[in-house]
């Protein structure tokens, strides 16, 4: 018997068109489109705005967007209709006047989820339509979307495993279950692309309607799992004429068994089951029901929601409906792993790829593994160093510890779901445990340099405790979030969870908390190196742009090198080429002196308040932190690289003029660091670039700029399209640079155009983080290819050139590695440039129209480019080829981004 037809979800309903936008006080017409006013426009077009109920004000915005596509010389690929829906789409949300669901737009245009995004994506690229807002739009739907594909595709593999039921029977089962779980996360999650959640969720779902099914329904392992309680339920077909059975809330046994086939925390889905899930069963009169809930009943009632919330239609999933089909080389609802070795060092087979639920729930599970024998108190050892300090900190420990962690939860349920606050409670726990562990590391490490006990100052600092809690639970949140999920940049919904959530809601200052992170590393030797790799990222955003926001105790320390000439100092120019030192510990960077101090430690200070380089013997000695020295020579590795790998995409022809750049940064971050208060590290970097190019007349257009840049890895376009020009004022970065890079700099860079420039900073040494593992093979996005340090019997490592150092290995071992020579020679050759030019990877071409530029010119001082400089442009794309394998190992650092030591 074939499976029944359902009517998964309704057409679009023309009645329900919001009207909030009817009575704005705005003139502008916001009343359902009239044919009769857009007659200068194609007729299919005010069609297609017709059938998805579009006002008049929509549809006149779409149509220039359209129109300024049309004239652009660049093309996108799409149909007409398709590129119209997109105009709508996009017109749509920048007004706030959506009144189309998701799907009924894709259903209008023919799309799924995936073409539309990628549709998108290429007319940013070409034509550059995408504002703000509609990325961060686009980036919620794509996440939301992900992660709704990795949900159903393990649920369709888990109930394979729970039933055992014709086909008919089998898909009332899948269709009640799914579109229940939709309902249930629609109505307690705010967040919905919390994926470890949500899967919890699920399997409370799962737990409710297995109970609830025949036991001739399910397979022995799920029928043996349910308690004697649960096993007295009356059959299918006499369940109409009993009365009402009492079930009990949740049957452990089988709650048990969900989790252990899917390595969850039984705590945790427990949790999620009494404090939400359960209020969601009263809410529908379901809970203690012996029945499983009309599928119909169910389903109108999600309508609602998904119409409400604009969404795409997840009950689709059900159908295989082509709206939400994955592509069939779609990567993100599988994690690659790397080939393991053996204790020889040889690769074995690479471990067969991940889902991201399995990915997310085995990190989660080899983290409460390492802190299963750690309490959420301070430990014995601990209590001894708060016993031995001159002012015990064991009540100012603890009584920060319970306020921070009622701040967390009520934020953390503010953000997810109001049922949610015990979630965050046992995240928080985690946390703590964490912060207990890493403190006693750090302290037996303290103990062991200086040789002495008494850490009174550091113990009784409450911005280093905030900051190492703070560290804590970072880890702890980004181990739940995990990398498998595209998580979309830096551009996330506002109820995100991820960095730097966690120092808003502890109102702490990103340039204190960036000094624990370094020591944290240290102190945790079982941190996964994806998460050394996370809190590197955080380390690069900390320095790029959160560490110079207005409040930041940054520009009071500058302030103090610069007005006062004693403290701390900014790094000088002079050290930039010698090894960056890593004696720095969190003592050194978070004891130093408010005000400089030329007198002796009191008697209560503990020797941990010295620097690295000073032991308790020595003589008198000015108090000196290293925490602003430290930053900036992080801050200019971190800038040096950046400029090296924007540099290899647009300027090889011009080598001379790299250290020039480098200079005119330098002396920016060093000299007029207030360009930087509110602002970004990359602004200033692009902005040098085109400065420098201007002042020694060699042709690179703004544009270009951008467009390279917007290539290179965890870039945001938030960074050049909404600019801080004056307080309260923004704009594109051309704008910045006209407005206020050039009139700041203007003289300093036009002495590079003297016959006697400026002295060039020295290039800055970029050391080996001890954090990086040379020997692992590093995967190379998009394939199953990987690269690995060349192994040789026959010339010892110290012999090996670089290029000599280079495998290429695809999946597994192949045996000797002499017999790659050959390859690797290929690949390190100079010739392998010109291999790939000849299969298109050349240098970016500029955009043809960016919304930011000036009056539609082509550069930021107005200048038009002519036949004679389009020639001189297009020769520099050819020559940029040739540096492409240097830059491919800057960006691997650059995406790696671990914190040097």
């Amino acid at each position: 018997m074939p499976p029944k037809k359902r009517n998964i979800g309704t057409p679009p309903n023309k009645d329900s068109k919001s009207n909030s936008k009817k009575n704005s006080p705005d003139s502008k017409d916001h009343s359902v489109i009239s044919p009769d006013k857009h007659k200068e426009k194609d007729s299919a077009f005010v069609t297609l705005c017709k059938d998805l109920l579009v006002t008049n004000t929509v549809c006149d915005h779409a149509w220039a967007i359209w129109e300024t596509m049309v004239k652009s010389a660049e093309k996108v690929n799409g149909s007409n209709k398709q590129l119209w829906g997109a105009c709508m789409f996009i017109s749509a949300t920048d007004m706030e006047d959506v009144s189309f669901t998701f799907t009924d737009f894709q259903k209008a245009v023919g799309m799924s989820v995936k073409q539309f995004i990628n549709l998108l994506r290429g007319m940013d690229e070409n034509v550059d339509t995408i504002s703000s807002k509609v990325n961060s739009v686009v980036t919620r739907l794509e996440k939301k979307y992900e992660v709704s594909l990795a949900l159903y595709q393990r649920f369709v593999k888990t109930c394979d495993k729970i039933y055992s039921v014709p086909n008919d029977e089998r898909q009332e089962l899948l269709y009640c279950t799914w579109i229940m779980f939709l309902l249930a996360k629609g109505s307690i999650l705010q967040m919905e692309d919390d994926l470890v959640i949500a899967f919890q969720l699920l399997l409370c779902v799962l737990e409710y309607c297995t109970k609830r099914c025949p036991s001739d329904f399910l397979q022995p392992l799920y029928k043996s799992a349910i308690s004697v309680s649960t096993q007295g339920l009356p059959t299918r077909t006499s369940r109409r004429n009993k009365a009402k059975l009492q079930l009990p809330e949740v049957d452990m046994q089988l709650l048990e068994t969900l989790c252990k086939e899917s390595d969850c925390s039984v705590d945790e889905v427990k949790n999620v089951y009494q404090s939400s899930f359960s209020v969601f069963l009263d809410s529908l009169n379901l809970l203690g029901s012996q029945d499983l809930p009309a599928v119909d009943t169910l389903s109108i009632k999600y309508e609602e929601i998904y119409r409400k919330n604009k969404d795409f239609d997840a009950r689709l999933f059900l159908v295989d409906d082509e709206t939400l089909r994955p592509e069939k080389t779609l990567v993100s609802t599988t994690v690659a792993m790397t080939p393991r070795k053996n204790e020889t060092g040889e690769e074995n087979s690479p471990v067969p790829p991940q889902t991201p639920i399995r990915a997310a729930m085995n990190s989660i599970q080899q983290l409460r593994g390492e802190l299963t024998s750690v309490s959420d108190k301070p430990s014995s050892s601990l209590i001894v160093y708060f016993k031995n300090c001159t002012v015990d900190p064991s009540d100012e420990i603890t009584s920060r510890v319970e306020q921070l962690g009622q701040v967390f939860s009520q934020k953390f349920a503010q953000a997810v779901g109001q049922r949610c606050e015990g979630l965050g409670k046992k995240r928080f726990t985690l946390g703590v445990q964490l912060y207990y562990k890493v403190m006693e590391s750090i302290l037996k490490s303290e103990e062991k340099r200086l040789s002495v006990q008494n850490f009174s100052k550091l113990l009784n600092n409450a911005t280093f405790h905030t900051s190492l809690l703070a560290c804590a639970l970072e880890v702890v949140m980004a181990t739940y979030f995990g990398s498998c999920v595209k998580n979309g940049g830096d551009e996330s919904p506002e109820t995100d969870l991820r960095f730097p959530w966690i120092l808003d809601i502890f109102h702490l200052h990103a340039f204190d908390f960036y000094k624990v992170i370094e020591s944290f590393i240290k102190a945790e030797p079982t941190l996964k190196h994806d998460m050394i790799e996370h809190l590197g990222r955080c380390e690069q955003k900390i320095m790029e742009s959160l560490a110079w926001k207005t409040d930041s105790p940054l520009f009071e320390l500058l302030r103090q090198s610069r007005e006062e000439g004693l403290g701390e100092q900014a790094e000088p120019p002079a050290t930039l080429n010698q090894p960056l030192q890593h004696s720095h510990t969190a003592a050194d960077l978070y004891l130093s002196p408010q005000r400089p101090s030329r007198r002796l430690p009191t008697a209560e200070a503990d020797s941990s308040a010295l620097p690295s380089s000073q032991s308790p013997t020595q003589g008198p000695r000015q108090l000196r932190s290293n925490s602003l020295s430290l930053f900036y020579k992080k801050l200019y590795r971190m800038a040096y690289l950046r400029l090296k790998m924007l540099f290899s995409r647009l300027l090889t022809g011009h080598p001379e003029l790299e250290p020039i750049i480098w200079t005119l940064l330098q002396h920016t971050l060093q000299n007029e660091y207030e360009l930087m208060r509110d602002r970004h590290l990359d602004q200033l970097l692009m902005s040098s670039m085109y400065a420098i190019c201007k002042v020694k007349n060699v042709y690179l257009l703004f544009k270009t700029i951008v467009t390279a840049y917007k290539e290179l890895p965890n870039t945001n376009q938030e960074t050049f399209k909404h600019v801080l020009i004056r307080e309260g004022q923004y704009d594109s970065i051309i704008v910045f640079y006209n407005l206020v890079f050039m009139q700041k700099l203007k003289t300093n860079i036009l002495q590079y155009s003297s016959p006697r420039p400026p002295p060039l900073s020295p290039i800055p040494h970029i050391p080996r983080s001890p954090y990086k593992y040379p020997s692992s093979p590093l995967r190379v996005p998009g394939g199953n290819v990987y690269i690995s340090p060349l192994k040789s019997s026959r010339a010892p490592p110290a012999a090996m050139t670089p290029r000599t150092r280079i495998l290429v290995s695809i999946g597994e071992s192949f045996g000797a590695s002499d017999k790659f020579q050959k390859i690797n020679q290929m690949v390190s050759s100079s010739d392998w440039s010109l291999k790939r030019s000849l299969v298109g990877d050349s240098a970016p071409k500029p955009l043809k129209r960016l919304r930011f530029d000036v009056d539609g010119q082509d550069e930021a001082d107005g200048s038009r480019s002519g036949g004679e400089s389009a020639l001189i442009q297009k020769l520099a794309e050819m020559s940029s080829a040739r540096s492409r394998m240097q830059e491919q190992k800057l960006k691997e650092e650059a995406e790696r981004g671990e914190p040097e030591a």
